[in-house]
C-alpha cells in the first residue's frame, strides 16, 4: 500500500494527470461534475440498502418468518440480508466482463436494471401465510439480485474523482461520495417512519411497508438516468482513458495487487462494522427488548444520519491537513474507545431513553468520521491500471467482512450474552483497522 503511506499522485500518472487538468481548464470535466454523478448514485444505492434493513426488523419477521418468535425471525432476516453482500463481489466480477466487452454504460443499465427489478418485486410479496415458503425463497432470490446488481453498479465515478481532484483538496473530494449513505438511510428512515406511525400495525404490514421500495425503485430510475448522462459523454470517456480507469481480468488482478487486496479490504473495518451497530441493529434491539416506538426511534437515528454528515465533511477537512491514512486511524482508535465504552458499561439499557439517544448519536458522528475516508483509502491502495477493477473489488470484501454479517452477529451477541459483546464485536474491527494501516505503512509493492 505504497499509495497509503504517500497519497501523492503516482509518478507513472504524471502524463494522464496533464491530459485530465488540461480537459478542466477547457471546461470539459470539472470535479463537482463528477461529484454530483457520485453523489446521485451513492445516494440511490445506499436508499435501497436501508430500505431492505429496516423491512428486516419491522416487516419480514412477521410477513415472511410468522412460523418463529420474533427474535428468530429477525435473525433469519439479517441472514437473508446478508446474502447481498456474499453476492457482491461475484457480481463485481460478472459485470466486469460485461464492462470489458460492451463498455460502462451498458453495464450499468443492466445492473441498475437488475436491481430495480428486484427491489420492486419484493414490494410486491406476498405473506408467508399465501405462498408458504415460496415467500422466503423469492425474498433470498431478490436479495441475492440486489448483492449482484449492487456489484455492478460501480462506475468508477469515485476513483475519477479521487483521481481529478485539485492538489491539497484530495481528502475533501474523498469524502464527497460518501454522503450517499447518510443522505440515503436519512430518506430510507423518515420514509419508514411516516408510514409506520401514519398507519395501523395491521395497514402498515398489509401495503404501507411496500411505498419505499416504490420510491427504492423511482430512484432507481432516475439515478440511472443521471449517471448514463455524464458516463456516456465524450469528455467522460476520454477522461476515463486518460486516467486508465479500464477493467482487468480478475486473475490478473489477484496476480499482480493480490497483497493490496486483502490488506485493503480490512482497512476500513472499523468504520464498516460500525456502520450496521448504529443503523440497522440499533432498530431491532429497541423493537425486541424495550418499549420505544419504532417511528421516534427513527427519527433519532434520521438526526444522527445528519450529524454523519457533517463528520464525513469535517473528515475531509481534517485529511487535507493531516492525511487520510492518519484520520482513518484517528477514526478507528475512537471507535476502539467507543467500543470500550460500550463494554465496560453498555449505553443502549433497558428503557433508557438518554442512552439509547447518545450511543445512536455519538455512533453516528464517529462513523462519518472514519467512513468518510475509507473509500479514498481503499481507492489509493492501487497504481493507476488496477484502480478501477481493484477498488471495486477490494470494497465489496470489506462490505462483506466488516458489515455482511454485522446486525446478525451482534443481535446474536446481545440476546444471548447481553449488549457487551456488540462492544467486543466492534473492538475487533477498531483493531483490524489499525492493523491493517501499520501493514500498508511497510508494504512496498511495484507501481503500475
Amino acid at each position: 500500500m505504497a499509495a497509503l503511506a504517500s497519497e501523492g499522485p503516482e509518478p507513472s500518472s504524471r502524463g494522464a494527470e496533464h491530459d485530465a487538468q488540461q480537459a478542466h481548464s477547457d471546461g470539459e470535466v470539472s470535479p463537482g461534475d463528477i461529484a454530483l454523478g457520485v453523489i446521485i448514485g451513492r445516494t440511490s444505492e445506499f436508499f435501497d440498502f436501508f430500505v431492505f434493513g429496516i423491512a428486516c426488523v419491522l416487516v419480514f419477521p412477521e410477513h415472511v418468518f410468522p412460523f418463529v418468535d420474533r427474535l428468530t425471525g429477525t435473525l433469519y432476516s439479517f441472514l437473508v440480508f446478508s446474502l447481498a453482500f456474499l453476492a457482491r463481489p461475484i457480481g463485481s466480477v460478472l459485470f466486469s466482463a460485461i464492462d470489458r466487452r460492451h463498455g460502462r454504460g451498458a453495464k450499468l443499465t443492466v445492473a441498475l436494471f437488475l436491481l430495480g427489478t428486484s427491489t420492486v418485486l419484493v414490494s410486491f410479496l406476498p405473506a408467508y401465510g399465501t405462498i408458504g415458503w415460496w415467500a422466503v425463497a423469492i425474498l433470498a432470490v431478490c436479495r441475492i439480485g440486489q448483492g449482484l446488481a449492487l456489484g455492478g453498479a460501480w462506475d468508477g465515478l469515485a476513483s475519477l474523482l479521487a483521481l481529478n481532484a485539485p492538489e491539497g483538496r484530495r481528502g475533501w473530494y474523498a469524502s464527497l461520495p460518501q454522503l450517499g449513505a447518510p443522505i440515503g438511510f436519512l430518506l430510507a428512515s423518515l420514509l419508514f417512519a411516516f408510514f409506520y406511525a401514519l398507519l395501523s400495525p395491521e395497514d402498515f404490514l398489509g401495503f404501507g411497508w411496500r411505498y419505499p421500495f416504490f420510491v427504492a425503485f423511482t430512484i432507481n430510475v432516475v439515478a440511472l438516468f443521471a449517471r448514463l448522462r455524464l458516463i456516456a459523454t465524450d469528455e467522460f470517456t476520454n477522461l476515463f482513458k486518460a486516467r486508465e480507469l479500464q477493467p482487468v481480468p480478475v486473475t490478473e488482478l489477484l496476480r499482480e495487487r493480490g497483497k493490496n487486496l486483502l490488506v485493503g479490504a480490512f482497512v476500513p473495518l472499523a468504520s464498516f462494522a460500525l456502520f450496521h451497530l448504529v443503523t440497522v441493529f440499533p432498530i431491532s434491539w429497541i423493537t425486541l427488548f424495550t418499549q420505544r416506538n419504532a417511528a421516534e426511534f427513527l427519527l433519532v437515528q434520521a438526526a444522527g444520519s445528519v450529524i454523519a454528515a457533517g463528520s464525513i465533511v469535517a473528515s475531509g477537512l481534517i485529511a487535507d491537513q493531516i492525511g487520510r491514512r492518519t484520520t482513518l486511524a484517528i477514526g478507528a482508535g475512537l471507535i476502539g474507545l467507543f467500543s470500550l465504552g460500550s463494554i465496560v458499561a453498555p449505553l443502549v439499557v433497558g428503557d433508557s431513553l438518554a442512552g439509547q439517544t447518545i450511543y445512536v448519536i455519538v455512533g453516528f458522528g464517529l462513523l462519518g468520521l472514519s467512513y468518510g475516508q475509507a473509500a479514498g483509502a481503499v481507492s489509493a491502495n492501487f497504481g493507476q491500471r488496477y484502480r478501477y477493477s481493484g477498488a471495486a473489488l477490494t470494497s465489496d470484501l470489506a462490505w462483506l467482512f466488516g458489515a455482511g454479517f454485522a446486525p446478525l452477529v451482534a443481535l446474536t451477541l446481545s440476546s444471548r450474552f447481553g449488549l457487551a459483546w456488540v462492544g467486543v464485536y466492534l473492538l475487533s474491527g477498531a483493531i483490524c483497522t489499525l492493523a491493517a494501516l501499520a501493514v500498508s505503512s511497510r508494504l512496498r509493492l511495484p507501481e503500475s
